[in-house]
């Protein structure tokens, strides 16, 4: 998946596992820009009776470059907390839960957001409420009324929110890890067997997301709405991360006595599939400590993706063209490393400079597409999606598979002609009703583990 459970070390810790990070202008408030980032992957909505929350021993950051360096130069903090009313019942909730400030809701969750830059922090909110998990009709009977009172508007003009929702990652995940057994194509494939339609492997899945919704002006260098996509402060970079306390320390009974030491990074996600696809698995742990300043040192798995050398082999004689690529991949470079400089696709650039780094960029300069947005994104025709920031509904497998396929190659080599199929990869998936909505946070409601099917 996009960040998955994509590292040894983090696959066992899902409340730090960083999944997914999106940013996007707001289609209906695009004076602003929306941030989200999701963790606590692959949830079951009936997991209960300890049903998923943040960690409360988990520092969640969101990083914004605006200078061109990689290194964060504001950044939003989260930390959680939690309330028992009840330690002496098993029951997350001992009646249906009407209200955040509902009796009946036993175990809760609280917390709060500082902002950090030029060395300085600032508490924006405090004590703020995550809403409950998705239980059922009895527990939340009118779930969304509850998610809505979790939305926060702060004073600073910030608005934000935490807390459980559908995963929006839509994605094969049985046919992408089978060696690229792309449902739709495999009559191409090293082992044919008939063609089909991609299965949504989460669907019926649910993950914990902050969503951050910003006035642009609070995020640019110079501080103002860029009017011009070309202007070197319309572009931002973007990232999050997870940390936790370098020493912790249990006791015989398995309570935790202390934790200690400073804040180390477990986890940290810019760009979708970056570590899962393009790091190799021994440095997949290391990738997840470090800031994307340091990715100089990745700059050769992007240049010669594992995945561009597999597809000739696993689709014998589709891409021959691909097969033929022996220089570096600048292409790839320019959309995961660098950003794509003005004068490559008319009227649009993202580039934050030489530095090396795996951050989304996005270029606020460029207004939604609230018409028809195409999921394909900058290879689709659609200069606000992906590798313009992400969209929630942007196909990232798809465009990342057309992209290693060598479709964006001609940007920056006119000389070359990409595979037919390069252009037509697909995992043969659209995202399902309900899975989003048109209003901050953006993201559909979480699935209830009574309403989920059985298949």
């Amino acid at each position: 998946m996009s960040s998955h459970r994509e590292a040894p070390e983090i696959s066992m810790d899902p409340a730090a596992d960083n999944a997914d990070v999106y940013a996007f202008v707001s289609p209906d408030k695009p004076d602003t820009v929306t941030i989200i980032t999701n963790f606590v992957p692959l949830q079951a909505p009936a997991g209960g009776p300890n049903f998923f929350e943040f960690g409360n021993d988990v520092l969640y950051s969101i990083f914004i470059n605006n200078s061109g360096d990689a290194h964060p130069d504001i950044e939003y903090q989260f930390q959680f907390h939690s309330s028992l009313r009840n330690p002496n019942t098993f029951l997350y909730n001992t009646g249906p839960i009407d209200s955040l400030k509902s009796t009946n809701w036993n175990k809760r969750q609280f917390f709060s957001i500082t902002r950090v830059q030029d060395g300085k922090s600032k508490l924006l909110g405090s004590d703020l409420k995550c809403p409950p998990c998705n239980i059922g009709p009895r527990s939340t009977p009118n779930y969304e009324t509850l998610a809505a009172e979790a939305v926060h508007t702060l004073p600073t003009g910030e608005v934000v929110f935490a807390g459980q929702r559908n995963d929006p990652f839509f994605v094969d995940l049985g046919a992408i890890f089978d060696l690229g057994d792309l449902r739709p194509f495999q009559h191409l494939h090293l082992i044919p067997s008939a063609d089909a339609m991609g299965v949504d492997a989460t669907k019926t899945l649910n993950v914990h997301s902050i969503a951050l919704q910003v006035p642009i002006s609070q995020l640019t260098s110079h501080g103002n709405v860029p009017t011009t996509a070309m202007a070197d402060s319309a572009v931002i970079g973007v990232w999050s991360a997870a940390r936790r306390r370098k020493v912790r320390i249990i006791d015989a009974a398995n309570d935790d006595l202390a934790e200690a030491g400073p804040w180390v990074q477990v986890s940290r996600l810019g760009n979708p599939l970056f570590n899962e696809v393009i790091v190799g698995m021994g440095q997949k742990d290391v990738w997840n400590t470090q800031y994307p300043a340091d990715d100089a040192a990745y700059l050769p798995r992007v240049q010669a993706p594992e995945l561009a050398g597999l597809l000739p082999v696993l689709y014998p004689g589709v891409f021959p063209n691909l097969a033929g690529i022996t220089a570096p991949r600048s292409d790839l470079v320019a959309i995961l490393l660098t950003g794509i400089p003005a004068g490559i696709v008319p009227g649009f650039q993202n580039y934050t400079g030489p530095t090396f780094a795996d951050q989304l960029r996005l270029n606020v300069a460029i207004p939604p597409t609230t018409a028809n947005p195409n999921r394909f994104g900058l290879l689709g025709g659609d200069a606000a999606g992906f590798p313009n920031g992400r969209r929630v509904s942007d196909d990232i497998v798809s465009i990342e598979l057309r992209a290693i396929a060598g479709l964006s190659y001609p940007l920056l080599d006119k000389g070359y002609t990409p595979d037919a199929a390069a252009g037509l990869l697909t995992q043969g998936l659209e995202p399902g009703p309900n899975r989003y909505q048109a209003t901050f946070p953006y993201l559909g409601a979480p699935l209830s583990g009574f309403d989920v099917p059985s298949s």
